[in-house]
């Protein structure tokens, strides 16, 4: 059996590039589309938008590998670096470390990747870590790193990486791979393509003894963020971790072969459906934007109040719908006042009802479904 680093080839990948030219044109078009609507929300949402998808980015990349985070104690260490809220006590090392990581990744998307920012990076990811032997460094154990499944008798060797004596040599010619292929480099790559390489090249290294899947989701958000010029808000994690199988399947299939098409063609439309959760959740904010333009000064104080809080469920709102239970717990408010308050939110045309008696919900009256 021959790993992509056994090759011949290596570190060299072929591809098919017409097979990537449409993938390469459709990131760009939605890339633009994604752009021109940020211009039409406000400052504050454009924050939340940037909040939330960080957020978001930070608990998925981690369940991927299996660490399940506190998505509030994350977003609240990503707003406070931000500079958007204080610092809270007693966050933990974990979702505190993941923040940090995920905010300097968007801070400095446009540097140069060198092994300073990839130690960073990992000192960042493993804080307060005391299972793992090196933190900021690349591994050094002379035991071969496998990854591997099945009983002791009968194990099933998925992946090797290099040995660790070669990580120094390796990681030298990724990075100095990674900063030629930039759009300004001596050796440019299209977006797309360069973004799923990156990622391949980089997990076939497999350089620290923990937290190679996370970085190489950040240096592919990265090569993203280069070509666009700017931070892109892609919700990668999310959606590569909602068919986590097909990804470690994607690249089983292609650790062993210096022909990255496969990969490529299906890296690819990792992106576009990542973009496309994006947009999603953009235009879940334009229609907040619209939503309180058609209604400005005609809710009450506790209406203002519960359909704040609604907008805050995010796009998949309350689940089950609001009920009147909800309006009134929220509002601080009695029965009767909370029938009145949803009915004229329905007439107004701000709320939707479905059902009747104990089955009545109320939904954001929004397009397309969202709500």
């Amino acid at each position: 059996m021959r790993w992509n680093w056994q090759q011949s080839t290596w570190p060299r990948f072929s591809h098919d590039p017409a097979a990537m030219e449409p993938l390469e044109r459709r990131f760009l078009l939605q890339a633009g589309e994604f752009i021109g609507a940020c211009k039409h929300i406000s400052t504050d949402d454009r924050d939340r938008l940037k909040i939330e998808v960080i957020s978001d980015e930070a608990v998925k990349t981690s369940e991927i590998e299996g660490e399940f985070l506190n998505r509030d104690s994350v977003q609240a260490s990503i707003i406070h670096q931000f500079g958007l809220g204080p610092d809270r006590p007693n966050i933990p090392s974990a979702e505190r470390g993941i923040a940090e990581m995920m905010v300097d990744l968007y801070r400095t998307f446009a540097s140069p990747l060198s092994g300073r920012t990839l130690f960073r990076w990992h000192r960042m990811l493993l804080k307060g870590n005391r299972d793992i032997a090196i933190i900021g460094g690349y591994r050094k154990d002379p035991d071969p790193m496998q990854v591997v499944s099945g009983p002791l008798h009968r194990r099933k060797i998925h992946f090797e990486a290099p040995p660790s004596d070669r990580m120094p040599k390796e990681m030298k010619a990724f990075n100095a791979w990674f900063n030629e292929t930039a759009a300004r480099g001596r050796k440019p790559l299209s977006a797309v393509t360069r973004a799923g390489l990156a990622h391949l090249y980089f997990v076939s290294i497999h350089p620290f003894e923990d937290g190679n899947g996370r970085i190489a989701r950040a240096i592919s958000e990265k090569v993203l963020a280069q070509s666009l010029g700017q931070p892109t808000l892609i919700a990668l994690a999310q959606t590569i971790g909602r068919r986590r199988k097909d990804y470690y399947a994607a690249f089983e299939r292609n650790n062993k072969t210096g022909d990255a098409t496969e990969w490529l063609a299906y890296f690819g439309r990792v992106v576009l459906d990542a973009q496309a959760t994006s947009a999603t959740r953009l235009e879940f904010l334009l229609d907040k934007a619209r939503f309180y333009d058609g209604l400005r000064g005609q809710m009450n104080e506790r209406q203002d109040k519960v359909i704040g809080r609604m907008f805050k469920e995010g796009i998949e709102g309350f689940k089950g719908g609001l009920s009147a239970e909800n309006y009134i717990r929220i509002a601080r408010t009695s029965r009767a006042t909370a029938t009145r308050d949803l009915q004229d939110l329905v007439s107004k045309g701000a709320l939707r009802k479905t059902g009747e008696l104990r089955h009545t919900r109320y939904y954001l009256n929004l397009p397309q479904g969202r709500r």
